[in-house]
């Protein structure tokens, strides 16, 4: 199908009345500027995303508006049929396409070398064999190809059951090796910094950036969070990068290339 047209993100952003601008919150702000450098970076060309584990379409149906061409997988068929209305109420419904499937099986979900940008974000804490899903996401790029990847960052569950009370829980964290808690943790694993980067590297990709996501919009009060948002949102973006605000973040967020 034709692309008709090739929009910037803060066009998108800017528009009044618009369904799902990038939305600017802790939890998304510092995503979007890393992304964002990449569209600009190759302003005019529409590309092929590919969005694992994409749910609702938080982050397709932006880029779909910018016109660009997103495939999201995911296994809820909820997901998929809200993220179905959520593009035909935005226009874009042509652009986005669902397919239902979980990230252990992404390699035959997909064209291999079509996709200039995938996203996989809380996908690889929650899958059985995380290094199988990368494996799957760099066939899935063309070279050049770019990946914007999400993981739970272990320091910041450590730090959170610590602060709440649950000293033996942080304790478990500190000491698993993958960062669980035990059977009862809704994740299968945690990063830290360090070892994200390592699986994505094994995998062939080149990471050119790793930042902090939700540094501190989780430990403040809500009275604080709620009552200054764009002071949090530039003051998230301002620590997303730096030692050692970013290793304390809820999530680490790594942007990486096919060679």
């Amino acid at each position: 199908m034709g692309l008709d047209r090739v929009t910037r993100l803060d066009q998108v952003e800017q528009t009044p009345g618009r369904l799902a601008g990038p939305p600017l919150t802790p939890r998304t702000a510092v995503i979007w500027s890393v992304l964002r450098a990449e569209l600009e970076r190759r302003a005019g060309t529409a590309l092929t995303v590919l969005d694992v584990g994409g749910g609702t379409g938080g982050f397709a149906v932006p880029l779909a508006q910018a016109g660009h061409r997103v495939t999201v997988v995911d296994a809820s068929p909820d997901a998929l049929a809200a993220l179905t209305r959520r593009a035909a109420e935005a226009g874009v419904a042509e652009r986005v396409r669902a397919v239902q499937g979980d990230g252990d099986a992404l390699a035959g979900l997909v064209e291999p070398g079509s996709a200039d940008l995938v996203l996989c974000h809380a996908v690889l804490e929650v899958v059985d064999d995380p290094a199988a899903v990368v494996a799957a996401l760099v066939a899935a790029l063309r070279p050049g190809g770019a990946a914007s990847v999400l993981v739970a960052g272990r320091s910041a569950a450590v730090l959170g059951r610590a602060m709440n009370g649950h000293l033996d829980v942080a304790a478990v964290l500190a000491a698993d090796p993958v960062g669980a808690a035990g059977a009862r943790d809704t994740l299968r694993r945690r990063y830290d910094a360090d070892g994200a980067a390592a699986l994505l590297g094994a995998a062939g990709l080149v990471v050119e950036e790793i930042h902090g996501v939700r540094v501190l919009a989780d430990l403040l009060p809500a009275a604080v969070a709620d009552g200054q948002p764009a002071a949090l949102v530039e003051l998230e973006r301002a620590l997303a990068a730096q030692a050692p605000w970013r290793d304390l973040a809820a999530q680490l967020h790594l942007f990486a290339r096919r060679p």
